[in-house]
């Protein structure tokens, strides 16, 4: 019992420190209440971080969660995922960067399964960017239509595919810089073109996913895609953005959903502090 009493855990408990003369552990600073992704957490991160106490790995919190752990803690969230889905890969269906680029754009406000059961008629109908360019808009916009908001679409099409004929040579170019002037081009749609077509790794791609999935996993508290992306940069060697965005968007639509996800078999669970998540999904 007295050994009980020596380990049990309350809002007091001081934070161990490691001796001096050691390696200086990742410090966790001020606790967080308890709770089971806490505890879960602790007991993964123990083994990374020995010199820190239980009772101090039980009090993570994203919130004040040191660089240097949050970086590992990421490392290994990674490593779980890669685990999980080693195949996970962009699910636009394309052969080129033209039909990726294409396929990008309709796939805003819609699934990519959606966009995948259009695309093989229209990459066989419109198969130079100067196709799509001169294609009478209303037959365009038909062709495209099942895919929501198709009129928005259509003119980004053509808009884009134009500036690919008098700027380019009919060819997507492979910049972040040249593609975010093209008309229906943001950065969200540059990244995924750099990344998948051309294994160039220019930043992460911030969709519902990757919003949603970083801000439950506490890896950042910013709101609009532009300061998420940011975040994620610090967090992921550069080599793994483009892998690090299919990851999480696998997670996201296979268990890690917006209104209830599968928490009791999350393949990250214990890494992850379910920010937002209510009691009854996480239990």
């Amino acid at each position: 019992m007295a050994s009980e009493a020596r380990h049990r855990i309350g809002p007091d408990t001081p934070v161990a420190r490691a001796p001096l003369g050691r390696s200086k552990a990742p410090s966790l600073l001020r606790p967080p209440a308890h709770s089971p992704a806490g505890a879960g957490l602790a007991r993964n991160l123990a083994i990374s971080f020995p010199l820190c106490s239980l009772p101090s790995l039980l009090y993570f919190s994203s919130v004040r969660e040191s660089k240097e752990a949050k970086v590992l803690r990421t490392k290994q969230i990674v490593g779980g995922l890669r685990r999980a889905y080693p195949d996970a890969h962009c699910e636009l269906n394309h052969s080129n960067p033209l039909e990726l680029l294409i396929a990008t754009i309709l796939s805003a406000q819609c699934t990519d399964k959606r966009v995948n059961m259009v695309t093989p008629a229209l990459f066989k109908k419109y198969p130079t960017a100067a196709d799509y360019a001169r294609a009478p808009a209303a037959e365009l916009e038909e062709a495209i239509k099942t895919t929501g908001f198709f009129r928005n679409k259509t003119k980004s099409i053509q808009t884009c595919c134009r500036a690919l004929v008098e700027k380019h040579g009919g060819e997507v170019p492979r910049t972040m810089e040249e593609l975010i002037t093209l008309g229906g081009v943001g950065r969200k749609t540059a990244n995924v073109v750099l990344g998948n077509a051309f294994n160039i790794n220019c930043g992460v791609v911030v969709d519902t996913h990757v919003a949603r999935l970083s801000q439950r996993l506490g890896l950042t508290r910013e709101k609009t895609p532009e300061k998420i992306e940011q975040d994620l940069m610090q967090l992921v060697p550069r080599d793994e953005w483009t892998l690090f965005s299919h990851l999480l968007i696998w997670h996201g639509r296979r268990r890690c959903f917006a209104r209830n996800p599968d928490c009791p078999n999350c393949e990250v669970r214990a890494l992850c502090p379910r920010i937002g998540v209510a009691k009854r999904a996480s239990a």
